[in-house]
């Protein structure tokens, strides 16, 4: 108890951002053992994305402490920065509604707080399945040279191989905890994203601006994957597909940015493979949807990337100009926290 007496009075309060839209039965889940947290220096901020399920009358009912600020349409990146800007800890915790917090949380985010290098930024959690929790959701971020990426131990039984404190790419948008000081200096959400990929665009950016990330395996959290985003659905595919676009041209190096076309062809070869055989996101796509309509998306996403070229390439001006690590130490990345194009395509 003695380290999270020290860290309060270190200004480590943290602000919660939780972001919501038609999540009325989610909430009654995730904020309860928000509130049950052993930390208790923290604020909670519920950002609602113009919610019309009854979402805002269960909070201002039965929790009077938490603060909520209205967004007027439905968007992860500018909700969450909606959250930021109305923030008063030194760290921000991004959290999506559809989680259960294990007890020690926070505390144990902080601890890693505490016990970190400077040049750290970015604390992810050990993320599990909400549903079955001897399954792994994800344990920190895995990049494909394409801009895909994948959560770390997706889908693997949860045997300990992933229970010691390491560096990680950069976390998951659906818990990780981002030291303030980072955000104000590389950035916040891109908005342009709207959903998906935005977390690793966020991540990736601050890596190139010299931030670290550690993975604290004892900051549990249950998660209960896309309940609110929905797993394989047309929207989403778009976004996917058209943001991984975004994100290479605006972070990657110029040599693996001209190899995108082809890690993509080889990722596409994959992905007809896993519609044919049913396995993968692809293949889970065409048992609902037909395998036109996913080409028409792909080509849909291309199309909608490349109207928004010039708009990237201004931002990616921007941030090449503010790096900080060395060509080398970027072109490590894809090796250190790199995804194969198999584990990418063919796992759920």
């Amino acid at each position: 108890m003695k380290i999270i007496s020290d860290m309060e009075n270190a200004r480590s309060k943290i602000s919660v951002i939780l972001l919501n839209y038609n999540g009325h039965k989610l909430l009654e889940i995730s904020v309860p053992s928000l509130i049950n947290q052993s930390y208790k220096n923290f604020e909670i901020i519920l950002v609602d994305n113009d919610s019309t399920d009854g979402s805002l009358e269960y909070i201002i009912s039965n929790f009077s402490q938490i603060k909520i600020v209205k967004s007027p349409y439905n968007s992860f990146s500018a909700g969450n920065n909606t959250g930021i800007k109305k923030a008063n800890g030194d760290y921000i915790f991004f959290l999506n509604n559809d989680v259960e917090l294990g007890k020690y949380c926070l505390e144990e985010l902080v601890k890693a707080v505490k016990q970190s290098p400077k040049n750290v930024g970015m604390w992810a959690t050990k993320i599990l399945n909400y549903y079955n929790r001897g399954i792994i959701d994800n344990t920190g971020m895995l990049i494909y040279p394409d801009g895909m990426s994948r959560g770390r131990g997706r889908l693997e039984i949860d045997k300990g191989q992933y229970d010691h404190t390491e560096e990680v790419c950069f976390p998951s948008g659906c818990a990780g905890l981002y030291k303030k000081e980072m955000l104000d200096e590389i950035g916040l959400f891109d908005e342009d994203f709207r959903f998906f990929v935005e977390d690793s665009d966020l991540g990736f950016r601050a890596r190139l601006g010299g931030w670290k990330c550690i993975y604290v395996p004892k900051a549990k959290l249950y998660h209960m994957y896309s309940a609110t985003a929905g797993s394989y659905s047309p929207n989403k595919a778009f976004l996917v597909e058209r943001n991984r676009l975004w994100l290479a041209i605006k972070n990657f190096r110029l040599p693996i940015l001209l190899l995108n076309p082809l890690f993509t062809l080889k990722r596409y070869l994959y992905q007809i493979y896993g519609v044919l055989t049913k396995r993968g996101s692809a293949g889970k796509f065409v048992e609902r949807f037909s395998s036109f309509q996913l080409m028409w998306i792909l080509i849909k996403a291309w199309l909608s990337a490349l109207a928004g070229l010039r708009m990237m390439v201004r931002k990616r001006k921007i941030i090449q100009r503010n790096k900080k690590v060395s060509s080398s130490e970027v072109h490590s990345w894809f090796k250190r926290f790199g995804i194969s194009v198999r584990e990418l395509t063919l796992r759920d």
